[in-house]
Order: structure tokens, then sequence, then C-alpha cells
């Protein structure tokens, strides 16, 4: 079938095929990706709005038995800039970010060894009992170790947490969805079906999740296409996702090391995912490792949410990369793109149109 043949029927959604995804990849133009994309978002979201979360990231420990290759964040245990938050200092987090409307608390952090589920439930049962809001928290990986090391099984684990206040889980720790990829970057993170596991046990038991992809680590287009087939199955299968985020590797102060990747392969991965993806609804920008200009194009080339305030984000900061913002830029970004802006709950169930006001320029934002 010819490029045009392709992305015409990529553009209509109809299915697409890995082997097609990669041809469309490698010879389709960025405009013509990008063009294809916008027609699938638009006929997703009709309307013209697009949408943004309110929300902090809050990062309870730096302390990793997993020593990822890419992540610059985390300290191996016993490390002198080590730390796990007190329960003092992560009410206190959300205290503040609750009083500048945050409707959403994304909690995750290393691997710790001695973090067993007790812990978590009593956290997670205090941030109840004195907030209202969306627990968006703990990575499949996080999950994994968590029912490891106190014994139990994955699905035991996450009906617990549920139990105690964890409302939906990220998708981070999903990288590259290849084993053996993974195994020269993370050898001691868990494995792509014990990834697929916990996302299949969260649909079971009633959760939902999103789901990611760091790219730009080395992997090849295919080793791409490879991720978003498992993610897609697994949507078939479970429903799980409400959204997909694409982001891309920042090598600074990494093992890894390496260069990071552009926003031309951003975009186009971004509308491929987008155009490969037809059971998922939401494809997320990313301004965090991206920049402000990138996340505002990708509105046109398949991205119907430009992401989150992330009051507060470590991670990627940690490798150097720190872009800024905040609700009134995020709301201006959107507009500017020709959409209009609107606050969405962690569901992607609208909360409100957001005006353009100088009120919105609170809450400054460093990640």
């Amino acid at each position: 079938m010819s490029i045009y043949r392709l992305l015409q029927k990529a553009s209509e959604g109809q299915r697409i095929m890995p082997d097609e995804a990669i041809a469309l990849f490698e010879n389709a133009s960025l405009t013509e990706l990008g063009w294809a994309a916008d027609m699938v978002c638009e006929s997703k979201h009709p309307g013209g709005v697009r949408t943004y979360v309110v929300d902090r990231n809050i990062n309870y420990t730096n302390i990793c038995v997993s020593g990822c290759a890419f992540c610059a964040f985390y300290r191996p245990p016993g490390h002198p800039e080590g730390y796990v938050l007190s329960d003092e200092a992560i009410l206190e987090k959300i205290n503040e970010a609750v009083s500048l409307g945050a409707t959403q608390i994304l909690m995750q952090g290393g691997l710790h060894p001695d973090l067993r589920i007790d812990y978590f439930e009593a956290l997670f049962r205090k941030i109840k009992s004195k907030f209202n809001i969306r627990l968006h928290s703990l990575s499949a990986p996080e999950i994994v170790h968590i029912a490891r090391i106190s014994g139990l099984t994955v699905r035991e684990t996450l009906c617990r947490l549920q139990d105690a206040g964890l409302d939906s889980l990220p998708g981070g720790g999903a990288e590259i969805l290849v084993d053996e990829f993974r195994q020269g970057i993370s050898p001691l993170k868990c494995s792509v079906v014990e990834w697929m596991e916990v996302m299949y046990q969260a649909a079971s038991v009633g959760m939902r999740a999103t789901a990611t992809m760091v790219f730009g680590v080395g992997e090849s287009i295919h080793y791409r296409v490879a991720h978003l087939t498992r993610i897609r199955d697994l949507q078939d299968q479970t429903g799980v996702f409400t959204a997909f985020i694409p982001w891309t590797y920042q090598p600074g102060n990494t093992k890894l090391g390496g260069l990071a990747v552009g926003g031309h392969e951003y975009l186009r991965t971004l509308a491929l995912s987008r155009l490969f993806l037809d059971n998922i609804d939401n494809i997320q920008a990313s301004w965090v490792t991206q920049g402000k200009a990138i996340a505002q194009l990708a509105l046109r080339f398949g991205a119907n949410d430009i992401g989150s305030t992330m009051i507060e984000e470590n991670v990627v900061a940690a490798t150097g990369t720190k872009h800024q913002t905040n609700e009134f830029e995020l709301v201006e970004l959107i507009r500017n793109a020709g959409y209009t802006a609107a606050q969405r709950t962690t569901l992607y169930e609208i909360i409100k149109i957001t005006p353009l006001t100088a009120n919105s320029e609170d809450s400054i934002v460093t990640a």
C-alpha cells in the first residue's frame, strides 16, 4: 500500500498494523503525519476543546534498588543524598496543592527496600482523611516491588492499596516494553509481563491507569512500535488506559548519557502514537521534556491534552532539563493554538472551561 493510502487509512481512524506504522514513520513527512494525527484527534475530540489538569507530583523517596541507567534522580540505599519524606512533609505539599486548585496527586518514588505495603496503607488513609483529592499514584514497578517485599500477589497489593485510598495508576516504568531492550537499561526493574500484569489486575479491580513510553534511549522504531502494540493489545483486552503519554529521555547526569531527542522526532512519534492507538482516546503532550513551544505544536500533532501544571517535578529536573509554567500559561498555550482550554479530572471529565484571566497567573511551577 502506498504511503498516501496508508495516511488516508490512518486518518480515517482505521486500525493500522505494526508494519504499516513503521512504514509511515520511515516514509511519511512530518507534516503528513501531523495532518493525519490531527484528523484523528479532531474526530475523537470535536468542538475544539483541549485540556489540562492541576496536580502535584510528589516524589516520596529517591532511594531505589533498581539503578536504571537512564535515571538521574535515584540514589542507592545508604547514599547521603537519599531521603524519605515525612508524612508531615507530604501532607503539607498536598495542602499547598489543594490551595492552588489541584484535583490530583501523582505520587511516585524509588523502589525502596524497606517501604512495605503497611507504609503506603497508613499514608494513603491519612491523606484521604484530610483531603478530597484523587490519588493517581504508584507506577507498575512500584506495585511489583511492594508486592514482592510484602509477600503479596499483585492483585492483593492493589486491593489493599485501593481500600486505603489509591484511585488510579500512572503509567511510569514502562519505558520500552521489550524485554531484551529493558535488560540493557533497567535490568532490575519489572519485566514486560509484570508491567502488563499490574495493569491487567488494576482493570480487574476497577482501577484506571495511564500508559507511557520513554523513547530516545537508543531503541529502534521497531521497538517503539512493539511497545505501542503491547499497549494497544492490553487496551483491547481491558480498557484500562485513560491516556497515553509519550515523552523523551533526558540524558543529563545519567549513567547512560547520549543525546536528547529533538522536537522533530518527538512530534513524529507523538503523531504515530495517535494514529496507532485507535482504542485510547487521550494523548498527552509533554512540556516537561520538550518545553512549551513544542507542547503547543503537539496539540496539532495528535495531542488533545497539554498535561499538568505539575506544581512540583523532580525526576526530569534531576537531568538538568528544567521548564517553567503555570495554569495561566497552559491556558494561554491552548488558546493561542486555536482551541478552548478546559480543566479536567484524572479521568478526563471536564471540570470547567477556563477563561484567560489575570487571576490565573498564580502558582508558578519549575520543572
